[in-house]
């Protein structure tokens, strides 16, 4: 009888602090029994990871999978598919779905779908609106509580001072923001775009949606976290302004992302993406982008997430402002990171807590994040001497396009392994496998 149930041979095994030795993996009953040069245990499957890195699986805390009410777009199964090929092995996905995710009803809906077809491990947020306090501290179990401040997509929106300190003085959840000040967003939209005005150009998106808009609600969150001792996370910070402001106002409860589409896109990229750099928040200037790699090489943003928001090439193409707003993004955000750790704009270290441990400790994921002994058997196997250019018919992603085709990437995963179980290999999905839901501290 083999002593475990997969083994992965002689890979260059990433530690947490960046430091990576040539070592063998172990794994029994979805986690990982043992690390070291040589062990001397069978496998009832074994993989040869010889001139390979192994990374520990990386964890997308805000994807929309559109499920259930826009699976056309995407669902829970083929985003989960899209994720472990990029090496992603969890996610958080966020609750604006058709119906939203704000009782126990609907999460538990969204449970048993992912639990049915998720290749992945899966968590999920629930939504706040002005009058289901009750159910965003009560339904369970969840990552955390996403408010959007102002409109985006779906029918999710809090933004008048008397719900948004009813949320925060009440409870002891993490709360999750998308930080864009809704009637400087009203005031906008109606001086760009009111009484029939015609709009060209999409680039128009960053302006109406100014950094300012997204300053505003930042420092009103951060001023109720502040006010009610409340455990706040600011999803998608985009811009210069609300870098500066963060560094000097974080306290020890509030936490930061990031995407990659604002660290590797500006608002330049509308001249050859078009409607399909559209997102919210929008993309912005070089200098906004030069300020979130600062920001994230401080401290100051915590890590990075995908915000993967698929829309269809259609719906994409239509004329502003009838064109939606979002991006795929979870399968190629870990080769993008290791492109650029390749390019020296950040080290190992860095990229293993934006991407893995530091997304897994703000939202207390148990036995996410690390390759450690007694830690669940996640990880990636990628390899970082080839490239590969990012192609829209390559992509797992039910809309099949990318905002970065045409870029050489490394760092493609070969193996993805969810669970102990081969999730990915020789580029297919193992149709068999399923994730399992996150565990929280």
């Amino acid at each position: 009888m083999p002593d475990c149930e997969l083994i992965v041979r002689d890979g260059w095994v990433a530690a947490s602090d960046g430091t990576v030795r040539k070592a063998d993996i172990a794994c029994r009953n979805g986690r990982i029994d043992s690390i070291g040069p040589s062990l001397e245990l069978t496998g009832k499957t074994e993989i040869s990871a010889r001139g390979l890195v192994v990374l520990p699986g990386v964890i997308d805390a805000q994807v929309h999978f559109r499920d259930p009410g826009n699976t056309h777009k995407e669902d829970l199964a083929s985003g989960s598919r899209a994720a472990v090929r990029g090496g992603v092995t969890s996610f958080l996905e966020m609750p604006n779905t058709h119906p939203p995710t704000i009782n126990q009803q609907e999460l538990d809906k969204k449970l048993a779908r992912a639990a049915e077809c998720s290749v992945a491990n899966y968590g999920f947020f629930i939504g706040a609106t002005p009058n289901n306090l009750e159910h965003i501290n009560s339904a369970g179990p969840v990552c955390g509580i996403k408010i959007f401040m102002g409109s985006s997509t779906g029918t999710l929106l809090v933004h008048s001072d008397d719900d948004l300190e009813n949320i925060f003085a009440n409870g002891s959840r993490l709360i999750a923001v998308h930080a864009e000040d809704e009637e400087r967003l009203r005031a906008r939209m109606q001086s760009f775009l009111g009484d029939g005005k015609k709009v060209d150009d999409v680039a128009v998106h960053s302006q109406i949606r100014d950094d300012q808009s997204a300053l505003i609600a930042t420092k009103r969150a951060v001023r109720l976290s502040k006010k009610f001792n409340r455990r706040l996370h600011i999803l998608h910070l985009t811009s210069a302004v609300e870098v500066d402001y963060l560094r000097d106002n974080k306290t020890d409860l509030i936490t930061v992302e990031c995407t990659p589409n604002h660290l590797f896109l500006t608002e330049n990229d509308y001249a050859h993406l078009g409607s399909f750099a559209q997102m919210n928040p929008p993309l912005r200037t070089i200098r906004d982008q030069q300020a979130l790699w600062e920001g994230l090489k401080d401290g100051t943003i915590d890590f990075i997430a995908t915000d993967h928001a698929p829309h269809t090439k259609s719906e994409k193409a239509k004329a502003y402002p009838e064109s939606p707003s979002g991006m795929p993004g979870v399968e190629t955000s870990l080769p993008m990171m290791l492109t650029a750790w390749k390019n020296d704009q950040c080290t190992l270290k860095q990229l293993l807590k934006w991407l893995c441990w530091g997304p897994a400790e703000i939202y207390g994921m148990t036995g996410k994040g690390r390759l450690e002994q007694g830690f669940d058997a996640d990880f990636a196997i990628v390899d970082v001497n080839s490239y590969k250019t990012v192609r829209d018919e390559d992509m797992f992603t039910k809309v099949s396009w990318s905002q970065f085709r045409g870029r050489k990437l490394t760092g493609w995963p070969l193996w993805t392994i969810v669970g102990g179980k081969i999730a990915f290999a020789d580029n297919k999905i193992q149709e068999e496998v399923r994730g399992s839901p996150v565990r929280y501290d």
